[in-house]
């Protein structure tokens, strides 16, 4: 078996979960999380006070698949959460 960790942007989540679903993948996780990343963060003034945002939040998905299957849920993730920004995320598999 092998374990899929996605982490993508949080707004594209949708559009994962569709494609996920067409694909039909019904079972895996979702986490709500922080990155840190070349983005470097930015900084925001909330009520007169300036703020270092240095982490992006972000949605990691896991799913546990079999090896022969792992190439097009990659595929899948990696096309459905696409945005052309540098700071989309990572892919990560490994061996369960």
């Amino acid at each position: 078996m092998k374990l899929v960790v996605a982490v993508i942007k949080q707004f594209k989540l949708e559009d994962v979960q569709d494609a996920l679903t067409k694909l039909g993948v019904y079972r895996y996780t979702v986490t709500d999380c922080k990155r840190f990343g070349p983005q470097r963060g930015h900084t925001v003034i909330h009520r007169g006070s300036e703020f270092a945002v240095t982490f992006v939040p972000m949605v990691t998905i896991t799913i546990v698949v079999q090896p022969s299957f792992v190439d097009k849920i990659v595929e899948t993730i990696a096309k459905s959460a696409r945005t052309g920004d540098s700071t989309d995320g990572e892919i990560v598999v490994t061996d369960v």
